[in-house]
Parts: C-alpha cells; sequence; structure tokens
C-alpha cells in the first residue's frame, strides 16, 4: 500500500512537471525577437516591451535551457553577484555528494536491504504492495556481515562530503578575495558604523564624533554623516510616489488623457471623478509637506546616536571597526557599514535598549512559532495513517476506500500541505529579523535565513520523524545518551513520507520556473488599470531558497544508509533546481545587495550537522542490529568530522567577516597614485546621506508606459 502510494505521488507529479514545463515552454524563450516574462532583462534594458500579440512567437522552444547551461560562472558573476554564485554552488556540491551517495546506495546498499532475511517471502508479482521497508536497513538481518557495507559506507561519504566541503569552502574564499581585488573603490570599504555615541552638554553630536576621531584616528579619519530620526518623512515620501506614479499611469492612457473614468473594480461601478485632477492635488499637498518637513528637521531634535564614520583608506575603517575604540563597551560600538542602498534607515529610530528587549521577544517570538506549527505537522502526519484517518473522520469511510483516492489522500497530500505551510514561514521570519536590530537589508537577510533553516530543520525534520506531543519529542533530547537509538528506531518509518515530499518538490520548482502567480498580475494589472504596474524585476530570496535546499541535504545523508531509494529524487530535484534557478538568476531576479558570498558558512554549518546527526544514527542502527564492533569503530567518526569543522572555520570564516591587514593595505596601495580618488572621496563624504532629506526629482516618472504581461527581447 504505500508502495502504491508513493508511485501515485510520483505520477501525479511527473504529469504536473510536464505541463508546467509544457507552459514556462509557451511563455518564456531566449533571444531573437520572441515574447518573454524577463522582468530583469527589461529593467536593465536588454529587452523591449511590446503590447503586441503574436501566436507564432509562442511556439515552445527549449532555447532558455541551453542559454541557462552554457553561461559560464565568471559570466554568471558579473552579473549576478558572488551571492549568485554561492548559491548555484550549493546545487553543484549537493549534485556532486548524491552523485556518489546514489552510486553507493543504489548499487550496494539496496541491494543488500532487499535481498535481506525476507529474501524468501518476497513476491515480484506483488512488488507495488510491498512495503518499503524491503528497501530499507531494517531488513537485513541482526548481526549480518552485510552490515560492514553499511558501516563502510558511513566513512566513505563522510570522506566524501568533507573533501568536497573543504574544496567549496577555499574556491568561494579565493573568489571573494578576487572580488575584493578586482572591485573599485566602494564606499562600504571605507566606511564603519558607530553606534552608542555619548552625548555631551553644549556640544552637539557631530562636534562629539568628529573631536573623538580626531584625537584616536586623525591620520585616517575623513567625514561622518549623523543619522536623523525620518520615519514620518519616509512615510510621507512614500506616499508622494505612490500617487505620482498612478497619476503618470492615467496621463499615458491614450483613451484617457485627462477625462473623468469611475474608479472602482475594473472602471465598472464607484463615483465618476476626474482622477487626474484628484491626483494632482494631492501629490501637490503630499511634496509641499515632504518639502516643509525637509526644510524644518532640526539637528539637535531629530539626532540619533549614530553615524557613518568615513576613513581615507580600507586599512583604517578596518582598524577603527576590529578594536574596541571605549572603554564603556557599549559606547562607540562599530560595525561594517553596509552599501548605501542597503541601508535599512528605520533601524536608527531605535535606542539601545529598544533593540536589545527587541531581540529578546524575536527569540521568544521564534520559539512560539516553532512549537504552533507542530499542529499542522501533526495534522499532515494524520493524513498519511489511512487507519488514524478513518477514526478521526469515520464519516470519510466510504470515500477513502476507494483505492485511488486513498492513495493521493497518504502520498501525495501530506507533502503538498506541509510545503504550503513551510511557504508562509520565510515572510515572519524576515519580519522577526527585521524587528532584531540588523542595520542592512542583507543583514536582514542573512539572519532570516538562519532562523528559517533551523525552523525547517526542526518542522521539517525532526517534528516529523519523532511524532507525538512537544513533550515527548523535548524529552528525546533531554536525554542525549538515547537520541541515536531513538532516532534509528523513528527514522526509517518516515522513508516513504520524505520520498513523496521531495517529489512533490520537482513541482514547485516548475512553479518558480513558470511564476504563472506574477504573469497574471501583470496581465491584470496592464488590462485593468487598478494597480500601480511599473515594472520592478523582483530579488532573489536566499533567505526561503537556501533553508529549503538545505533540509534536502539533509533528508538525503539521513536517509543515504538508512533508505537509499530516496537518492535518485534527490538527485533528480537538484538537477532540475540547478538549470532552473541559473535561468532565473540571469533573466527573472535583480540582485539588491551583495555580501560577498557570506551565505556559503551558514551552508557549511548545516552540512556538517546534517553529517553529524548520520553518524550518530548510524551509531544507533549498528547498535540496534546487534553488530557493537561496528557501532564502536564509529565513534571517532563525529570526532573527526568536528574536529575538521573546527579547522575549517578557523581557516576559511574569518575570511568572509573582514578581510586581513596584508589584503587591505595591499588594495589601498595600487589605488594609491590613481588621481580618480580625490574624486572618490568627495562622493565618499555624502555617499550615506539620508535619502529622504534629499530632494526628489519625480520627473523619471513621466515617460513611463504600463507595463505589459510579455516583452521581446532584441536580437
Amino acid at each position: 500500500m504505500i508502495v502504491s502510494a508513493l508511485l501515485t505521488s510520483v505520477g501525479i507529479n511527473l504529469g504536473l512537471c510536464v505541463l508546467l514545463f509544457a507552459l514556462y515552454s509557451v511563455l518564456r524563450k531566449q533571444p531573437g525577437n520572441i515574447e518573454v516574462y524577463v522582468p530583469r532583462l527589461v529593467v536593465e534594458g536588454k529587452a523591449q516591451r511590446t503590447r503586441e500579440f503574436n501566436l507564432e512567437d509562442l511556439l515552445p522552444n527549449p532555447g532558455w535551457l541551453r542559454k541557462a547551461w552554457q553561461t559560464s560562472e565568471d559570466e554568471l558573476l558579473s552579473s549576478c553577484g558572488l551571492d549568485a554564485v554561492v548559491f548555484i554552488r550549493i546545487f553543484i556540491f549537493s549534485f556532486k555528494v548524491f552523485s556518489v551517495a546514489a552510486g553507493l546506495g543504489m548499487f550496494i546498499l539496496l541491494p543488500i536491504n532487499y535481498f535481506g532475511d525476507q529474501l524468501r517471502e518476497t513476491d515480484f508479482t506483488d512488488l507495488q504492495n510491498k512495503s518499503l521497508d524491503l528497501f530499507n536497513i531494517s531488513n537485513v538481518k541482526d548481526g549480518s556481515n552485510w552490515l560492514w557495507a553499511h558501516f563502510s559506507a558511513a566513512y566513505v561519504i563522510t570522506g566524501v562530503v568533507c573533501y568536497l566541503l573543504y574544496s567549496e569552502y577555499k574556491y568561494i574564499s579565493l573568489k571573494r578575495l578576487e572580488q575584493f581585488y578586482a572591485s573599485k573603490p566602494l564606499p562600504q570599504q571605507y566606511t564603519v558604523v558607530v553606534t552608542g555615541i555619548p552625548s555631551h552638554s553644549g556640544c552637539s553630536l557631530s562636534d562629539t564624533i568628529e573631536s573623538f576621531f580626531m584625537e584616536y584616528h586623525p591620520s585616517t579619519y575623513l567625514s561622518h554623516v549623523v543619522v536623523h530620526r525620518t520615519n514620518k518623512l519616509r512615510g510621507l515620501i512614500r506616499d508622494a510616489e505612490n500617487i505620482y506614479k498612478r497619476l503618470t499611469r492615467l496621463r499615458s492612457r491614450p483613451h484617457n488623457p485627462a477625462s473623468s473614468e469611475r474608479n472602482c473594480f475594473f472602471g465598472l461601478f464607484g463615483k465618476s471623478e476626474d482622477l487626474v485632477q484628484d491626483y494632482s492635488k494631492r501629490l501637490e499637498d503630499l511634496e509641499e509637506n515632504v518639502r516643509q518637513q525637509q526644510s524644518g528637521y532640526s539637528k539637535t531634535v531629530e539626532e540619533v546616536s549614530a553615524a557613518f564614520v568615513c576613513f581615507k583608506s580600507r586599512y583604517g575603517a578596518s582598524t577603527a571597526l576590529r578594536i574596541q575604540l571605549s572603554e564603556n563597551p557599549i559606547e562607540w560600538v562599530t560595525e561594517q557599514a553596509p552599501e548605501p542602498h542597503d541601508v535599512y534607515w528605520p533601524l536608527f529610530s531605535s535606542s539601545f535598549i529598544r533593540r536589545w528587549i527587541s531581540k529578546l521577544l524575536v527569540i521568544v517570538a521564534s520559539i512560539t512559532l516553532t512549537i504552533l506549527f507542530l499542529l499542522p505537522v501533526a495534522f499532515v502526519q494524520g493524513l498519511t495513517n489511512l487507519n488514524q484517518l478513518k477514526t478521526l473522520l469515520p464519516f470519510l469511510n466510504n470515500i477513502l476506500e476507494i483505492s485511488v483516492v486513498s492513495q493521493v489522500i497518504t502520498g501525495y497530500l501530506p507533502s503538498l500541505i506541509l510545503q504550503i505551510f513551510f511557504s508562509i514561514v520565510p515572510p515572519i521570519m524576515k519580519i522577526f529579523s527585521t524587528m532584531q536590530g540588523n542595520i542592512s537589508l542583507s543583514g536582514i537577510e542573512k539572519s532570516a535565513c538562519s532562523k528559517v533553516l533551523w525552523f525547517t530543520i526542526w518542522n521539517g525534520f525532526f517534528a516529523i520523524v519523532l511524532t507525538g506531543s512537544v513533550t515527548s519529542q523535548v524529552q528525546i533530547f533531554l536525554e542525549p545518551k538515547d537520541i541515536p537509538w531513538k532516532l534509528a528506531v523513528y527514522v526509517p518509518t518516515q522513508a516513504s513520507f520524505y520520498i513523496a515530499y521531495v517529489v512533490t518538490s520537482w513541482t514547485s520548482l516548475s512553479k518558480e520556473l513558470t511564476r504563472v502567480i506574477a504573469l497574471l498580475g501583470d496581465w491584470i494589472g496592464g488590462c485593468s488599470g487598478c494597480f500601480d504596474n511599473e515594472l520592478q524585476a523582483p530579488s532573489m530570496t536566499y533567505h526561503s531558497e537556501i533553508p529549503r535546499i538545505l533540509l534536502f541535504l539533509l533528508i538525503g545523508l539521513i536517509y543515504f544508509l538508512l533508505s537509499p531509494l530516496i537518492l535518485p529524487f534527490i538527485l533528480i530535484f537538484f538537477c532540475i533546481g540547478y538549470i532552473i534557478y541559473r535561468n532565473q538568476l540571469l533573466n527573472v531576479y535583480l540582485p539588491k545587495y551583495e555580501t560577498g558570498g557570506q551565505f556559503w558558512p551558514i551552508v557549511h554549518n548545516s552540512t556538517i550537522f546534517s553529517l553529524v546527526l548520520m553518524q550518530a544514527m548510524a551509531f544507533g542502527i549498528f547498535s540496534l542490529k546487534k553488530l557493537p564492533l561496528a557501532s564502536s569503530l564509529l565513534l571517532p567518526l563525529p570526532v573527526v568530522t568536528l574536529l575538521f569543522h573546527g579547522y575549517c572555520r578557523k581557516r576559511f570564516e574569518p575570511v568572509f567577516q573582514t578581510f586581513s591587514a596584508e589584503t587591505l593595505i595591499k588594495k589601498d596601495r595600487s589605488e594609491q597614485n590613481d588621481p580618480g580618488m580625490n574624486e572618490f572621496f568627495d562622493k565618499l563624504k555624502t555617499a550615506y546621506n539620508d535619502p529622504s532629506l534629499a530632494p526628489k526629482d519625480r520627473s523619471q516618472y513621466a515617460d513611463d508606459q504600463n507595463t505589459p504581461l510579455l516583452f521581446s527581447l532584441e536580437s
């Protein structure tokens, strides 16, 4: 029954994937005069907008596959940045790992599992109704010498993962250094953020900052910019920009230059009025209010005890960043400045105490969300058990007796529901990270990535495997010595669920490719005129995608020894994801910031955790299988893995935190005689001015046109 439900799930997902890929082939093509939905290329001017519809241009074409495959890593780096390269390297790393794992698992471990002590009871003609336990390690006879193959495989896969992790860490760290050496002077390289600036009576905050750095950093200090509280002003500017965009869109309509129309529900209902005149009046009032607010800002009342301090060299900025500036550790606190457009300005309106309290509240909220999420996980687990479902919902007994219905409910529906629930977690975690006190949008996303990752590992693995109440799950971890044995008992029972979950994820990859909702939203907005339809290319949501990939890496490593049947499905997931996300990064997503590959340490730490967890379960499995010698010989494996992890952290992680003095001085000296540096320093002095305090020129929107659903690429 389990295998039958699994085959049904695979069939449904393959059908959906084929359908979505066909839709993608119709809607998205690559260069030529072909209609496509490529917001990034249009924003960058590499494609043209068109309202013309040509059916011949919508013929299926596999050109997007060829371009996504043939684009070199250097082209991807120059176009999308190092973060995109790191994201793609996760797929490459995972593909290498599971190529080896699938070879060992399918050709060595799976036959050993299948031809275990139940070989003579197996009926090959009734295979689809057999339990997946026949393919698990549980089918191998206790104390069998065949278990030494699994023991050897644990050592082999550990060696392979550690070697590849080291190679990737080294490769990405070198890429980070190469990118730094090749970069032009950037404001964030010469700037630090200083918070907790003490106030002195009779002295302005600006004077305090200047006197402090002129005294302790006289040779490297250049200038500073004090941060102001501008939350209300930013709100006014945002409202004015939204109204101006709507006004420009109304004026661009050829059928309605300045006439009256109904202003509700696609123009069918509502009061008839001159929208252009109404929006013009509202915009005039808002802009006048903004000008008054900007001119009336007080430099003493509205200042925040924070500033962007600029230096004459990268080494000078790094020196101020690394050392404690004050005897009081909560005063003159420094951290690396983000890119100017990456600054999260609302944060500076919060005091130190408010930020500290916010961090505590975020921790409590994250734990609460994790606990509450056990409810949908328990519901999903109930769907996988047909007998339990019949007991809970007796009125569905007749429907559940239908074979196809029961197979869909138990094999496909649980994993689909779980993915839907997981999709709402990343936005919530991003809100939590926003409240936590990060000074940049990229910092918010990195913080959210870590939160989503550990939430996903707990609720996507432990909460599903360790079925039961919250108390029973916590009780397991209160007895650490029993964890390997309990995991060894519970994990194999969920093999069929995770295979179905992986296969269901093929469909989510296809949906990422087609982006049907975005297509329909653009079409509805363009046709109805009820929405602001200015074209904006989305940015890649690393905080949601990286944890999802790492969950599959965890599942694959865990089930490598227990149930190798899952490995081909995971390998297919990484193959599909690799080609799809290369296309998305090149044509759809536009990077909004660059962290220099700082997501890779998160990937490395998560992979080490998955590897140690696999080794712990292998220890428990061999103990349950009455092979104590194998369990004893496995004990050095996690120790060596953690030592390797410690070495990698010492060797590579500092490169991702800050650059060495050697690197910075070399870079500074190479630009010492550059005549353009004086101009750069002049611009640096104003690079971190609050954009809400600068005059806004909205004439750039005057010629904007409606953004259509389809676009035409230039040859």
